[in-house]
């Protein structure tokens, strides 16, 4: 009896309950714990259908744009297959008077006679030609007594004169032509050596 009224008189036996003991923060902090946990999946998954509804967004103008981008590219290739279909058809029609005159000039070739007629229609077929394709850009250029020039000529044989410097083109066995300002055709031309201790007549030249 003595024992259980020392324990009633002692102050720890005074003391009320904590009401929130041990167990009672413990089920506080499960509950936060948990509400944290939904909270974060809320926005996580808030976050997810976001993406979703960006990546569904920038795939549809993904989509629209390859589509716009293969709709211009089959007119690109149109536009040049035109283009090159129809590049020539300014000079194919500068070349219609040409084939014209090139026919007269065949019917009067058959009258008797007429030699004369046939060749100023020649001739003049001639310098109408010429003057089409200079309006191209496409003219001879001159290669006779100029000095052998690799850019613009192709020696074909080179012969001893004594009359002209080595090295100089003294025949032109085919004319060469300039593309605007380019070289279209080398000429073909024969090339001095100068006075006769130069290479034999009519051998061909070591960058022909």
């Amino acid at each position: 009896m003595s024992d259980e009224l020392k324990k009633e008189d002692s102050p720890e036996a005074a003391l009320p309950a904590d009401p929130e003991g041990p167990s009672a923060r413990e089920t506080t902090g499960t509950v936060l714990e948990r509400h944290n946990v939904l909270s974060s999946l809320d926005d996580i998954q808030q976050k997810l259908v976001e993406a979703q509804q960006s990546a569904e967004a920038f795939k549809d103008q993904l989509l629209r744009k390859a589509a716009e981008f293969e709709n211009y590219k089959r007119r690109v290739e149109g536009e040049f297959a035109a283009l090159i279909r129809n590049a020539n058809e300014e000079i194919l029609f500068s070349l219609i008077p040409v084939v014209e005159d090139f026919a007269r000039s065949l019917k009067a070739g058959k009258e008797p006679d007429d030699a004369e007629a046939v060749r100023q229609g020649v001739e003049l077929i001639y310098q109408k030609f010429t003057k089409l394709l200079e309006q191209q850009g496409l003219v001879p250029f001159s290669s006779l007594g100029k000095p052998f020039d690799v850019d613009f000529h192709d020696a074909l044989l080179q012969v001893p004169r004594s009359d002209v410097p080595s090295g100089t083109v003294v025949e032109e066995v085919e004319k060469g032509y300039m593309l605007h300002d380019r070289v279209l055709r080398h000429a073909k031309v024969v090339v001095s050596t100068g006075g006769p201790d130069g290479p034999a007549a009519g051998k061909k030249p070591a960058d022909a």
